[in-house]
């Protein structure tokens, strides 16, 4: 093995053809400057992963590995799976021939001269290294407010996330050994990762506007991504609607009481307003409550089918080393 490390980059793309481009020349030159430092192994590769695009992004990835298969390899899906999956379909691809591996999206949002600090960490003996975001100043204030309020929901529901971590990780192939035995269908890397253990640590750095394209995560998916973060790695919300069925039941018990005594007194009067409001309060709460429940159920449904997550439909990877 050489005496430094093999270094795969998982690249996850979906309908990124504008970037592309760009992200490979950025790549390719960080990678050059990473072997002429004597950083990384000449045997390292950058491995976009094309997640069911629509557009021409494989054929891009596909030509970039032809012209130059010294840089850039690819893993091509058989349908679209979705980013988190799309991650680890890339990392499952590389996990038995690099040392260490870097998950990056396409978008050039990263820093990817964090790279080197990175690699440099890893060389120290670190097996997890996190990017972490050290600002959002290129995020609306809806999208700052949000986002980091998930992270600290996410702590308060028990489940250890790294602050203003996304998906921008470096992690040994030891590691990557290991998160291959985690076989849970609803895939949530963010809090799977720290689950996995090892030596780590964190870098900081700012991050940037989106290159070209669009935004692959409007409201809609952030929403269903934090519920499912929430689902995968916290009970408590079931535990919450135990305490909040008891609280409701002591509640009750005293409305029945205060009713009684008023009845007995006679001063009770027929209000429909109150009566309607406590039956929409707790019709409402009733339907929440079997919503979060169903959530849980509907999870084990996915995972009792035991269906592959994804499927590789082509890993190109040719060794010119």
């Amino acid at each position: 093995m050489d005496s430094v490390g093999i270094l795969y980059m998982v690249v996850p793309c979906y309908n990124e053809q504008e970037v592309l481009p760009e992200t490979s020349k950025r790549l390719r030159e960080k990678y050059i400057s990473l072997i002429d430092r004597k950083l990384i192994s000449p045997k390292s590769r950058i491995v976009f992963v094309n997640d069911g695009s629509k557009d021409d992004t494989w054929n891009i990835i596909k030509n970039l590995h032809e012209t130059e298969p010294q840089f850039f390899s690819g893993v091509n899906l058989s349908r679209n799976c979705g980013h988190q999956n799309a991650v680890l379909a890339g990392l499952t691809a590389v996990k038995d021939i690099c040392d260490m591996s870097i998950t990056m999206d396409a978008d050039l949002q990263d820093d990817i001269d964090t790279i080197d600090n990175m690699v440099e960490k890893y060389n120290e003996g670190f097996q997890v290294v996190y990017g972490v975001r050290s600002a959002r100043k290129t995020d609306t204030f809806f999208k700052r407010f949000t986002a980091e309020s998930f992270y600290k929901f996410m702590n308060a529901m028990g489940a250890e996330v790294v602050y203003n971590h996304a998906d921008f990780r470096l992690m040994s192939s030891r590691v990557l050994q290991e998160l291959a035995n985690y076989r849970e269908v609803n895939l949530f890397l963010r809090g799977l990762v720290p689950l996995i253990g090892f030596k780590s640590c964190s870098v900081y750095y700012e991050r940037a506007e989106r290159f070209a394209g669009e935004s692959k995560y409007p409201l809609k998916k952030m929403i269903s991504f934090a519920v499912n973060g929430i689902t995968s790695f916290s009970t408590k919300p079931l535990k919450m609607i135990t305490n909040l069925g008891i609280i409701m039941s002591v509640i009750s018990i005293c409305a029945f009481i205060w009713a009684f005594i008023v009845k007995i007194t006679g001063l009770s009067v027929h209000g429909w307003s109150s009566t309607m409001c406590s039956i929409w309060l707790i019709g409402g709460l009733q339907l929440f409550c079997l919503g979060i429940i169903g959530e849980y159920i509907g999870k084990i449904y996915s995972e009792v089918k035991q269906r592959p997550r994804f499927i590789i439909d082509e890993f190109i990877n040719k060794n010119e080393n």
